[in-house]
């Protein structure tokens, strides 16, 4: 097997080295070239607390009891 560094194929190789890099330096050019920021709304939050009134609070009951599994009444 030949040495490279004494046949002189060590530039190729570094040469290479340095296409696959500027390859990727390209890239990464590329794609924030054409990547669109997006800016996004600020939120805002309902601040306003309703009160549920009684008739939905015993639907949502109804709805706990007719479930296919049972709670134990005490937790251990």
């Amino acid at each position: 097997m030949e040495n490279p560094f004494e046949t002189g194929h060590i530039k190729n190789y570094i040469l290479f080295y340095i296409g696959i890099v500027l390859i990727m330096i390209l890239f990464f050019i590329a794609s924030s070239l054409f990547n669109d920021i997006k800016t996004v709304d600020k939120r805002k939050f309902d601040t306003n607390i309703t009160k549920q009134n009684d008739s939905t609070l015993q639907k949502n009951k109804i709805n706990n009891t007719n479930l296919k599994f049972k709670l134990l009444p005490n937790a251990y």
